[in-house]
């Protein structure tokens, strides 16, 4: 069971979990986790399950997921007779009115929809997982040089669920640097897995750029790839100027998670996120919708 903080109504609420009791039994149990080593954390698995999700015969399952998961189809430009294929849906846009960023400079949005966790002051060395799991910003860049510059800073991890809007934002007007490209497993980056599997992030699939921001710094971005996330597609230019809540891409069917990075002195977060993510649970946000402000 995952209870996420809604700020809204200042309530915890149960997140119904795309396939929980199979997530469960392959993190949790021996078979399952044979099994999760022999097939699901490898890439022909989630290239198989994505190649299936852009079939035309995977548009009859998009009736039954947006009634099982309660998915407000009004925001969505098309609707679900539009679809081709189960990914189109995936990757639906949505009406510009369903997510606005807020034009205030000194606004921090969050990036995209999903749950929300976040650290001020962190120790590069020994980044937060989950309670009692660490791993650190080297081994997640590879890029020492990088990693030496958030010394210090905060850290935002903006999980998406299947059930989610899976495009994603850029959170302040600049410069994006081009995206570098990590290979790597495809583990759930469901707390589920995060609580059984050493340094998640570390070992997927994920991809980096720098956005040279004009009122947060150099914001560091990640995109985390999961189990059966055919792909993540970045749809900015490098070195064009972009515009505070324009796209920067969208992952393909699965899970999936945007890691954000700031240097210190940078940022100011909502003390009830921080505080939320001290006592283990996420916040649930969406895409523009204010997390912080300027330092």
């Amino acid at each position: 069971m995952i209870k996420i903080y809604n700020r809204k109504t200042q309530q915890y609420e149960i997140e119904k979990v795309a396939g929980g009791t199979v997530l469960n039994a392959l993190y949790n149990s021996p078979i399952g986790k044979v099994g999760l080593e022999l097939l699901v954390k490898r890439k022909a698995y989630s290239a198989l399950t994505g190649i299936l999700c852009d079939m035309g015969v995977s548009a009859k399952k998009i009736k039954s997921f947006i009634e099982d998961f309660n998915i407000n189809m009004s925001e969505s430009i098309q609707q679900a007779v539009d679809f081709k294929s189960f990914n189109e849906f995936f990757i639906r846009k949505l009406k510009p009115e369903a997510r606005v960023f807020d034009a205030d400079p000194d606004l921090l949005p969050a990036p995209g929809d999903g749950r929300l966790s976040a650290w001020t002051n962190i120790d590069i060395n020994k980044l937060v997982q989950v309670k009692g799991m660490e791993y650190s910003l080297r081994e997640l860049l590879l890029n020492d040089p990088l990693a030496a510059k958030y010394k210090e800073g905060t850290c935002l991890i903006l999980r998406l669920a299947p059930v989610d809007y899976h495009r994603f934002h850029f959170l302040d007007h600049g410069v994006c640097t081009e995206s570098k490209k990590i290979n790597g497993c495809y583990y759930s980056v469901n707390p589920v897995a995060l609580s059984s599997i050493t340094k998640v992030f570390c070992q997927n699939k994920r991809e980096y750029s720098v956005l040279k921001s004009e009122n947060f710094g150099d914001v560091l971005y990640m995109e985390v790839g999961a189990t059966s996330v055919g792909s993540i597609v970045q749809t900015y230019k490098p070195g064009i100027p972009v515009k505070k809540g324009e796209e920067k891409g969208y992952f393909k069917f699965g899970g999936s998670t945007v890691i954000l990075f700031f240097e210190k002195g940078t940022v100011k977060l909502d003390q009830s996120i921080l505080e939320q993510t001290n006592l283990g649970f996420e916040t649930r946000v969406l895409a523009g919708e204010t997390i912080g402000k300027k330092y």
